[in-house]
């Protein structure tokens, strides 16, 4: 076979892993400048971090560009993923997924380690959807995207308020600002030891992230809706040559903005007509159905952000500049697990104890350091080895056989 014959596959490899990268910086620099709390703080615990103009500015940027879209961004490709290793294994007359089942139990593994260091880890929450998703692989795209449609218009949320309310579906989890259970964990976070930490995340963390994820706030059903899309256009052949798309990348983009334009009206029609001063706590339909706005926002801005990403990697000098996140969406396991590692010892009180000190200016520059230098090291890393450390525990324990991770000296130069 030719180069030419082979380009199109190493041009999709290459758009993924960029993509892969790209998301993945986005999701650091959100947990960065939220300090690794994974949810509200105490009032009045973070005062600190905003002291002026340039710590209100990175708050906007971030709560508008970057928090619930590049998530969103990261677990379409899971879906992605997921479609193109069972499709490899479709064309070798193979079913893989038996295989994929038990990879998810390793995912989920890791993801639990990784939790206890950091309760808003998503390697968990990927794991337990994946096996939902599993069931969804020979379901048309017809029904997908009903299906799609009825979790990002808040149907799963609609449902679970009116069937079991507002309150936590597991246990007391504190959601609020003023509840206690959260005012417990900021302490333990902020003066507790490492144990500690381990601790707090593996009880009450567990049920917290249950609760986030199937209660009303439906993260979880948003992950899986993405999941969907991301199988999508893994049917679509999508990255196989995204130049195909331009058309409908176009059209994806002017119904982003027009969705994004109906939810702001939405908003400020609801803010003008409604008095959510009387409003205390999630218990309203009010609410939820300003939660769905929310969702819809981050589902336009994920759109438009993800159309734009694919238009410039079809330009030379996006391509040039977006190519630099290649080694790091290869690694992304391994970095986005040690990033929490560090993120952690940097601003809990096991480590240097910074939580609540740090302006947003100072923990955004910290994290962009952190991607460079994880960028940095996964480029020098894959020169010498073919896979992430965490990526080729995984695979050996996927596939349960032993595979070289140093590089031979022709691949190497």
């Amino acid at each position: 076979m030719n180069s030419t014959a082979l380009k199109p596959v190493l041009n999709r490899i290459e758009s993924i892993d960029a993509f892969r990268g790209f998301a993945l910086a986005g999701i650091l620099i959100v947990h960065f400048v939220e300090q690794y709390i994974a949810g509200p703080a105490p009032e009045g615990a973070m005062e600190a971090i905003v002291q002026g103009p340039l710590d209100q500015g990175v708050d906007i940027f971030v709560n508008l560009f970057l928090r619930g879209k590049f998530f969103a961004l990261f677990s379409i490709l899971f879906g992605l993923s997921f479609f193109i290793q069972m499709d490899r294994a479709a064309q070798k007359g193979m079913d893989f997924r038996v295989r994929f089942v038990w990879r998810l139990l390793l995912l989920f593994a890791i993801g639990y380690l990784h939790h206890l260091f950091y309760r808003g880890d998503i390697l968990t929450i990927y794991a337990v959807l994946g096996l939902v998703l599993v069931l969804f692989h020979r379901v048309s795209n017809k029904w997908l995207i009903w299906i799609m449609a009825l979790i990002f218009l808040g149907l799963p949320r609609y449902i679970i308020y009116s069937t079991f309310g507002a309150g936590s579906l597991f246990g007391q989890a504190g959601f609020m600002p003023d509840s206690p259970e959260l005012a417990t964990y900021f302490a333990t976070l902020t003066s507790g030891s490492i144990w500690s930490v381990f601790a707090t995340n593996a009880t009450e963390g567990m049920i917290l992230k249950a609760d986030f994820q199937v209660g009303v706030i439906s993260r979880g059903y948003l992950t899986f809706a993405f999941f969907l899309g991301g199988m999508m256009l893994g049917r679509l052949r999508f990255f196989e040559d995204t130049a195909r798309y331009a058309t409908e990348l176009k059209k994806a983009l002017k119904w982003s903005f027009a969705v994004l334009a109906g939810v702001i009206a939405a908003a400020v029609i609801l803010l003008l007509t409604q008095d959510l001063s009387a409003i205390e706590g999630l218990d309203s339909w009010i609410v939820m159905f300003g939660l769905t706005l929310y969702d819809l926002l981050n589902l336009s801005l994920t759109v438009i952000i993800f159309c734009l990403f694919v238009m410039a990697w079809e330009k030379t000098r996006g391509a040039r500049f977006f190519r630099w996140f290649i080694p790091y969406g290869r690694t992304a396991l391994t970095n986005y697990v040690l990033q929490s590692v560090a993120g952690t010892a940097i601003l809990y009180g096991w480590g240097l104890g910074l939580l609540g000190e740090l302006r947003n200016i100072h923990t955004f520059a910290i994290a962009l350091g952190v991607i460079i230098a994880q960028m940095v090291i996964s480029r020098l890393w894959l020169q010498k080895f073919r896979y992430g450390p965490f990526e080729w525990v995984w695979r050996i324990g996927t596939y349960m056989k032993l595979f070289p991770i140093v590089k031979d000296r022709a691949q190497s130069d």
